[in-house]
């Protein structure tokens, strides 16, 4: 009988050093199966050096970005000043259908560009930064470039998960609900184009640490489902990331729980075992 799998996905490989450092040691010790990297900000030429030897390891994607930081060329409507918006100024534009389409996908395709360049290859799969990915006017062009630009048997990230399965977990269900809801009519896109995709979505919580991390890891690894995907934010804090980003400590937290013994016995308790998306 083969024991149910899941595929754990780091987010924001090459936003600061320690991040990177904190990814590639959980990708060597069989951790993590996917990382999503951030190739507009200016430590994503290092980090991807390093990551390069570990590429037959876990599969590496572009982790889409069009919030908080700075694009890799001019984006007069989007980012004026030189920096992308706050989510909630781009969700209010997207739902609104105000968005240059041309703008952004001249910079997507750049941000694809900079993994090309660094890796020497295509991507194995697309995802976005605060799943921006999945947005009216953006989840076109992504799709767009998952036809042409994945890398074979390539995939992109569905954020969409069964409600009654949000509420049953209970974490964050208003804010995992409200990511799965955006995430509908991309994932019906994925489907009809034939595109590979997982197939239920988890990881989303409000970073808070209220709730210790190894009590949510359990309840969003429980039962998996074929073609599930957990998302995590593994890394190191270092002057770097607190210059750039606010969700700092929490990163510290899963790492230490993802590289713990206490995680393996927590998988093998339940007989789970960590493996790459299956393509559906």
């Amino acid at each position: 009988m083969t024991s149910p799998s899941l595929t754990l996905c780091a987010d924001d490989y090459g936003l600061a050093p320690g991040i990177g450092r904190a990814i590639r040691a959980l990708i060597e010790a069989g951790r993590l199966q996917a990382t999503g990297c951030m190739t507009a900000g200016p430590f994503w030429p290092s980090e991807a050096a390093l990551l390069r030897p570990l590429s037959r390891r876990a599969e590496f994607g572009v982790h889409l970005t069009l919030t908080d930081h700075s694009p890799l060329g001019t984006m007069p409507d989007l980012a004026p000043d030189g920096r992308f918006p706050p989510l909630g100024k781009l969700l209010k534009r997207a739902m609104l259908h105000r968005l240059d389409r041309a703008e952004i996908a001249a910079e997507l395709e750049r941000q694809v560009d900079s993994f090309e360049a660094a890796m020497g290859r295509a991507p194995d799969f697309l995802d976005g930064h605060h799943h921006v990915h999945q947005l009216p006017v953006v989840r076109d062009i992504v799709l767009d470039l998952a036809a042409r630009r994945l890398a074979p048997g390539g995939w992109v990230r569905s954020c969409w998960d069964n409600p009654l399965a949000i509420l049953g977990r209970g974490i964050d269900p208003a804010r995992a609900g409200l990511i799965a809801a955006l995430g509908i009519v991309l994932r019906r896109h994925l489907h009809r184009a034939g595109i590979a995709h997982n197939l239920r979505f988890r990881g989303v919580y409000d970073f808070s640490g209220r709730t210790p991390y190894s009590a949510l890891f359990e309840r969003f690894t429980d039962l998996p489902g074929p073609g599930t995907l957990v998302m995590c934010h593994p890394g190191e804090v270092d002057e770097p990331l607190r210059a750039c980003e606010t969700l700092t400590d929490q990163r510290k937290v899963e790492y230490a729980f993802l590289a713990s013994d206490e995680m393996a016995a927590s998988l093998t308790r339940r007989g789970l075992v960590l493996a790459p998306l299956p393509r559906a």
